[in-house]
């Protein structure tokens, strides 16, 4: 009885609160993006462009690379907004046209130059030793050529196709990748849960893929957007110097090239796809530095 009486005294033992659920990365961004005015209206500007890309075809009733000789070189009217270049196409729809080609070669390009750039600076964040060494090296020698340079080498060897387009941007754009994913992953590697996978004898690429990559994801995703608008850059300044995309295909830097020396005559010509360009290249920037903002993601220190 008097065991019962002293364990009824004692008052039972306290459950821990459940720990706190933290949000999924969805959700954080969406948040993100609320919060952040530059993120906000430069991810505005980009979908945009992308929706006007995607429906070009019913935005305007013009092919864009046929022309009328008799149309050449006309103002801005009724019938052409934005006016004709010297073959008498229709400038705005090509305009329209070229941002289908620059959004497809730059996000393909992106998109390969970021994976292959993650994985990279992981794997060497994650192994260290001579592999770190070596391959930093290596990207040390590939960044002190200008890119524009390697551009040129790789496209005069290849080609000019847009397969070629896209592996020379990734050879070029991925090693400034690399340093920064290392950046952020040296941060990650020495923590316990990446210990406790190596403990369990856990491959490197499970640890990079279960551990590492997701715990950098908002430093990936604002390299992302920086990483776009110099891809962009990068393709209209091949085209524009005649080694880009081939003529009569719809290009911003293209169009900027042909209609140069008319550019006294008509010049919404040259103008309307500098327009394009300019505004595609601010919206990346400002989603990328209100992202890096709101996130926290220092982009100088995560590079160094």
């Amino acid at each position: 009885m008097s065991f019962l009486k002293a364990s009824a005294g004692v008052a039972p033992a306290a459950v821990p609160p459940p720990a706190p659920v933290r949000p999924g990365f969805a959700a954080r961004t969406w948040r993100t993006v609320r919060s952040s005015r530059p993120a906000a209206i430069g991810l505005a500007i980009v979908a945009v462009h992308v929706v006007v890309a995607l429906l070009a075809p019913l935005l305007t009733p013009y092919h864009p690379t046929t022309g009328d000789a008799s149309h050449a070189l006309l103002g801005p009217s009724a019938d052409h907004w934005a006016g004709t270049d010297q073959y008498g196409r229709d400038v705005l729809t090509r305009v329209l046209y070229g941002g289908r080609y620059a959004l497809g070669v730059s996000v393909t390009a992106t998109v390969l130059t970021i994976a292959l750039g993650a994985v990279l600076g992981c794997a060497a964040a994650l192994r260290g030793g001579w592999l770190d060494d070596l391959l930093m090296r290596v990207l040390d020698a590939v960044l002190s050529i200008p890119a524009i340079l390697v551009l040129l080498v790789i496209v005069t060897a290849l080609g000019t196709g847009s397969s070629v387009i896209v592996l020379a941007i990734a050879v070029v754009c991925v090693p400034q990748v690399v340093r920064v994913v290392r950046g952020a992953a040296l941060a990650v590697v020495p923590q316990d849960y990446v210990t406790a996978a190596r403990a369990r004898g856990e491959s490197t690429w499970a640890i990079l893929r279960r551990e590492v990559l997701p715990n950098i994801t908002d430093v990936v995703c604002v390299e992302f957007a920086m990483r776009a608008s110099w891809v962009v850059l990068l393709i209209s300044s091949l085209s524009f110097l005649g080694f880009g995309a081939d003529p009569p295909t719809p290009d911003w830097g293209l169009m900027v090239s042909e209609n140069r020396t008319a550019i006294t005559v008509v010049p919404m010509a040259s103008l309307a796809p500098i327009i394009a360009l300019a505004t595609m290249v601010v919206g990346l920037n400002l989603a990328a530095d209100g992202l890096s903002k709101a996130w926290g993601v220092d982009r100088i220190r995560e590079g160094a």
